[in-house]
């Protein structure tokens, strides 16, 4: 728990030691297109508290959790059947190779072709974005469990379920949470670009919006409302990781200690 606590500190310590650096630099600006950060902060309630929260935050972070677990659950899925199949991972790498040197937001304007501009389009970007690196991770993790790990369960005829739940999931776990954490980030960016072609709320085009109507305290609050956000994620992310890790984590401190 200490640990915990001590990693959380330092990754809520760096944006509190940038947000001040930002109130000292900007303090007294001029300038129309950087406001202090004043300014920001105090146009930052009536901006995103009450209707706008609902009408636009509040779709946004629904699309996202249902894209983002979309892509762990679709991710970990394949990941287990290819990482499984030696032969199905032969034939399927030279093209999920190719897919993946593919840079997610290419394939945006595409989606929206084929799919159309409403909300399914908007999950399925998240999706398409958040999916690679848990796939990949996960075909690595499956084929590198402990290959006498693995005869030991053949030969006490450990198979099916029980086989996957007790012995794959739980050796390959690392990996898949490395992809996971490496999916949400990809996951929000994907989101706000699905918001910024063909939408009528969110955070991606209620920031556009401000920006094409020179509201620009407004859009820069809306891109604090963006990294407040991922930090927020990536704190519940760290909490999840630890508790599904315990075990990992336990057994590389008793390591390190010699025991």
């Amino acid at each position: 728990m200490s640990r915990v606590l001590s990693r959380t500190g330092l990754l809520v310590g760096l944006p509190v030691v940038l947000l001040v650096t930002w109130w000292f630099a900007s303090a007294g600006s001029k300038s129309f297109y950087q406001p202090p950060l004043e300014t920001i902060i105090k146009v930052f309630p009536d901006t995103w508290t009450g209707a706008r929260f609902k009408s636009d935050v509040f779709p946004s972070l629904i699309r996202l959790f249902i894209g983002y677990g979309l892509a762990v659950l679709i991710g970990i899925t394949l990941g287990v059947l290819i990482g499984a199949n030696r032969r199905l991972r032969s034939l399927l790498e030279p093209l999920l190779e190719f897919l993946r040197a593919i840079p997610p937001p290419v394939l945006v304007p595409i989606l929206i072709l084929v799919a159309g501009i409403g909300n399914p389009t908007k999950v399925l970007v998240i999706v398409v974005g958040g999916l690679w690196p848990v796939l990949l991770n996960t075909v690595e993790g499956v084929r590198g469990v402990d290959e006498v790990l693995s005869d030991t369960c053949r030969s006490y005829r450990i198979g099916g379920w029980l086989r996957l739940r007790t012995f794959v999931l739980r050796a390959a776990s690392p990996q898949i949470v490395v992809g996971a954490r490496q999916a949400l980030s990809i996951s929000i960016i994907m989101m706000v670009i699905g918001e910024l072609l063909g939408a009528t709320n969110g955070l991606g085009y209620t920031v556009v919006e401000f920006q094409r109507g020179f509201q620009i305290p407004e859009m820069w609050s809306g891109v604090f409302v963006l990294g407040l956000l991922g930090v927020l994620l990536s704190l519940a992310f760290t909490l999840v990781e630890r508790r599904v890790l315990n075990w990992y984590h336990g057994a590389r401190a008793a390591e390190r200690s010699g025991h």
